[in-house]
């Protein structure tokens, strides 16, 4: 699993124009679920998230948390964050996962973060969705749980 990390001080999801997520100072995450990868991704992705010191301090470090700041999470399905623009013009797809299983796993990494106590808004699998957001800092990070410690296949 891949995931586009975003501090922000608020964002949105609309489908068909359509509210469907909101949340005020947080993260959004931007999730991608590849073909190969492993059932516990989701648990760990959620917990480096919600451990992750993003979120400035009284002295304007990086030191505090999502729980720290009691921040909420957007998670934002995107299958994109696999395409493969190696060759040609087009991106080719064929790393992602079939649509049945990256919904199955993104909702597993929602479900894993509000285990750990946070609040999880949601974007809306295989819809065309406008997401709106206010960068925070800007922060901007990539995960990829195959190179995170424990990850990779297992």
């Amino acid at each position: 699993m891949r995931v586009v990390l975003q501090r922000v001080t608020r964002a949105a999801v609309r489908v068909t124009g359509d509210a469907v997520a909101e949340i005020g100072r947080g993260l959004v995450l931007l999730v991608g679920v590849g073909a190969g990868d492993a059932r516990h991704e989701p648990d760990l992705l959620a917990h480096k998230v919600f451990h992750l010191r993003v979120f400035e301090d009284g002295e304007g470090k990086m030191n505090l948390a999502l729980s720290d700041v009691g921040g909420e999470v957007l998670v934002v399905p995107q299958f994109t964050l696999y395409g493969d623009i190696r060759k040609g013009r087009r991106p080719s797809w064929v790393a992602a996962a079939p649509p049945e299983l990256a919904a199955e796993r993104v909702e597993e990494l929602a479900a894993a973060l509000e285990r750990l106590g946070a609040r999880v808004s949601r974007g809306v699998f295989g819809e065309h969705m406008e997401v709106e957001l206010v960068n925070d800092g800007p922060v901007t990070l990539t995960l990829d749980a195959a190179e995170l410690p424990g990850g990779g296949a297992g």
